[in-house]
């Protein structure tokens, strides 16, 4: 990991540089993957974080579900959709479809 963050911005720009140069795709076509990624890493480090203080504060009498998650501010991820599970053959449209409220699309 790197020292400080200029170490670190001198890495995120050498990588930006290297992915355009080896790549045909412009710019706006590759902004939404990549921060999608880079957002849903932001929320898996906040869910760890939580399930952390959860497993050590807790006494075990009730099971910690969405809602204390959610009243802690942090986006409850199941285990197949967290950045962590590592890459997959297939999108996640089908988990995010059963999830989300009637009468709205994608």
């Amino acid at each position: 990991m790197p020292a400080n963050t200029s170490d670190l911005e001198k890495r995120l720009w050498g990588a930006a540089d290297e992915f355009r140069a080896n790549s045909k795709l412009k710019s706006s076509e590759y902004s939404v993957p990549v921060l999608g990624l880079i957002f849903l890493r932001y929320a898996d480090h906040k869910f760890t974080q939580a399930k952390a203080k959860f497993t050590s504060q807790g006494t075990g009498r009730r099971t910690i579900g969405k809602a204390d998650y959610q009243a802690k501010g942090v986006l409850y991820l199941r285990e197949s959709a967290r950045f962590s599970a590592g890459p997959r053959e297939e999108p996640l449209s089908g988990e995010l479809k059963s999830t989300r409220p009637r009468g709205t699309s994608l």
